[in-house]
């Protein structure tokens, strides 16, 4: 496993942010499972955490021109980014403050467990969008599937961690991936969201 210390990277247009490779699921579709990294990116593999001062200055390096590329700013790397919570939120604040861009957490859902506390108020005011991995509409299969170290626990957390974050942040979104489940059970995920008050995207299949 070769480690490097890849802070930053590029997908779709947007600016990822790598800030741990820490993760409570072993998630049976993961691509760590068969790749280093994405697209352009070399190894996401973190030699350690990314701290507050490496993420600023990584921030630093990249020219004005570039910077205004990007669509947004997405902390999602190798890792879950809630396991790195103080950085993730001082990172935003850092980013808003001085680029004025979007900011996006792509997450388990699981954040509120890791930390031992409702998370969702800390997002106020820092992230516009947060993007929870729903993987399926059913506890036990997601269990099955997400295989996370918070047992069986794990499903309605990430439900209660989505319905609290509508409360904070202007867009929450629930995710599945195309031709994994049924359609069936896509519109049981539908409801869910509908439930929730969140919406639902099925994203395509990566390999």
């Amino acid at each position: 496993m070769k480690k490097a210390m890849t802070i930053l990277y590029e997908v779709h247009g947007n600016l990822y942010v790598n800030l741990t490779n820490k993760c409570p699921c072993a998630c049976t579709f993961c691509l760590r499972q068969t790749r280093d990294h994405m697209e352009e990116s070399d190894s996401l593999w973190l030699e350690h955490d990314t701290t507050y001062e490496e993420l600023v200055e990584a921030l630093q390096q990249i020219d004005a021109a570039t910077m205004e590329h990007y669509q947004e700013v997405v902390f999602c790397g190798f890792g879950e980014p809630t396991e790195a919570l103080d950085v993730l939120l001082r990172g935003a604040a850092y980013i808003k403050e001085h680029y004025h861009k979007p900011v996006r957490i792509n997450t388990n859902g699981l954040g509120s467990l890791i930390n031992g506390e409702d998370i969702a108020p800390k997002l106020a005011g820092l992230v516009d969008t947060v993007s929870i991995s729903l993987n399926t509409p059913d506890a036990e299969e997601y269990h099955k599937l997400v295989r996370s170290k918070f047992g069986d626990q794990s499903f309605s957390a990430m439900l209660q961690f989505a319905k609290e974050c509508t409360k904070y942040v202007p867009h929450v979104v629930m995710t599945t991936v195309d031709t994994t489940i049924s359609h069936e059970d896509e519109a049981a995920c539908q409801k869910i969201c509908d439930e929730l008050g969140v919406k639902y995207r099925i994203r395509p299949w990566e390999d």
